[in-house]
């Protein structure tokens, strides 16, 4: 295995270039980045309390993050000519997901 990081990118997500590599962790950027934006957006769109408690916030968070980030990931893969990877990255995602409310037969 390679010491460069960009390699190790390239070697675990099976990407060609290393410019793909560069486009992949920009879309990861401009996605995180608007989920922020828009996550406050929502909020206020919602009519959430500021004085709500921290976990109940914290819960409110993750409910409306996640559905948002995976929306926003596509939506800037397809925008950066990445679709296809990302729609991979979260068919893999929602996978491990699936799995960790499958019953475990013994």
């Amino acid at each position: 295995m390679s010491n460069n990081w960009i390699e190790r990118f390239k070697d675990k997500w099976d990407l060609k270039s290393t410019w793909q590599v560069v486009i992949i962790l920009i879309v990861f950027a401009c996605t995180g980045f608007s989920v922020l934006y828009l996550e406050a957006v929502v909020v206020r769109w919602l009519k959430i309390p500021e004085d709500l408690t921290w976990w109940l916030r914290a819960i409110v968070f993750i409910f409306l993050t996640l559905p948002l980030y995976n929306i926003l990931l596509l939506l800037w893969g397809f925008v950066f000519g990445q679709f296809k990877w990302f729609w991979n990255y979260e068919k893999i995602f929602f996978r491990r997901i699936g799995k960790l409310f499958k019953k475990k037969h013994k």
